[in-house]
């Protein structure tokens, strides 16, 4: 019945927009009329199958350009404007973001180290500069915190560590989560705010300990560690705005996830002429 009323109105209404919103396959309607799918449509169809692929390897978070540049990796010669549109006319549609607070906890009381990094948010080798913040993430336990270190030469998550409550521990977890898989050498500049927990005395004899060099944003420039904050902005709206975590548990499981099963390995990223993290260094180390 659904593929008589599409034959029959084919001629006032476009055969895939009747397909689509009757919830059938425009390659089925060809069939029931015993006819072969034209050529572009029949194309149409393979590299829509291949978008829905993608689009379901990124969980839902990449638009047309991260889903071109994902089709190329996988050999797929398409044009972006032609994966635009079909990905609007099959609905299908990225996570959006929610309300954001860009956030930035001031200490102008306690002394801090200068800012060395300046905006400057690129690094010539990796371990040169590290960039690290916190947040919140609400659970039906209560607030977990969760505090994370970033490589700025390819925007790898390199350490983090989660507490219900954002103590100095919270920050050297994630220190020595990093120094123990990325094994730095003395000059490292460890860029930060200047949040409590960065200028404690357990944080700071950290960094002097393996001769690492602080770093800190001035007072209420949240801009200053850009970086991290859009690290948190991506993790928030690709996995965080769109669940609810009953448990700290669940939400420590899922920020597991994102972070060492997508973010680092799979993700593109648009800095990184849409390489992950880790595609990013291995280019590195192979060159």
């Amino acid at each position: 019945m659904k593929f008589r009323f599409v034959d029959e109105y084919k001629d006032q209404f476009r055969i895939r927009s009747m397909c689509r919103v009757l919830g059938v396959s425009r390659s089925g309607y060809y069939a029931w009329c015993g006819r072969p799918l034209p050529r572009r449509e029949l194309r149409n169809e393979t590299l829509l199958v291949q978008i829905r692929d993608a689009f379901r390897r990124s969980r839902g978070t990449y638009g047309s350009p991260r889903i071109h540049r994902a089709l190329r990796k996988d050999g797929v010669s398409c044009g972006r404007h032609r994966i635009a549109r079909l990905m609007q006319l099959d609905g299908i549609v990225a996570k959006m973001e929610a309300h954001f607070r860009w956030t930035s906890t001031k200490r102008e009381d306690i002394p801090a180290a200068a800012n060395l990094v300046q905006r400057r948010f690129h690094a010539a080798q990796p371990n040169r500069v590290w960039a690290s913040d916190i947040t919140l993430l609400r659970t039906g336990q209560g607030w977990l915190h969760l505090v994370v270190i970033l490589d700025l030469y390819s925007r790898r998550v390199v350490g983090w560590s989660m507490r219900s409550r954002a103590t100095q521990e919270l920050v050297v977890e994630a220190l020595q989560m990093a120094i123990a898989e990325r094994r730095p050498q003395p000059g490292l500049i460890f860029h930060s705010d200047r949040g409590g927990q960065y200028l404690s005395f357990e944080v700071q004899e950290a960094l002097d300990e393996h001769g690492f060099l602080a770093s800190t944003s001035r007072p209420g420039n949240c801009l200053d560690n850009a970086v991290v904050e859009t690290f948190f902005k991506t993790l928030k709206t690709e996995m965080y705005y769109h669940r609810h975590f009953a448990t700290r548990a669940e939400a420590r499981t899922a920020v597991f996830d994102f972070i060492a099963t997508f973010y680092n390995p799979i993700r593109l990223h648009s800095s990184l002429d849409y390489e992950s993290p880790e595609a990013y260094e291995r280019a590195l180390s192979a060159a």
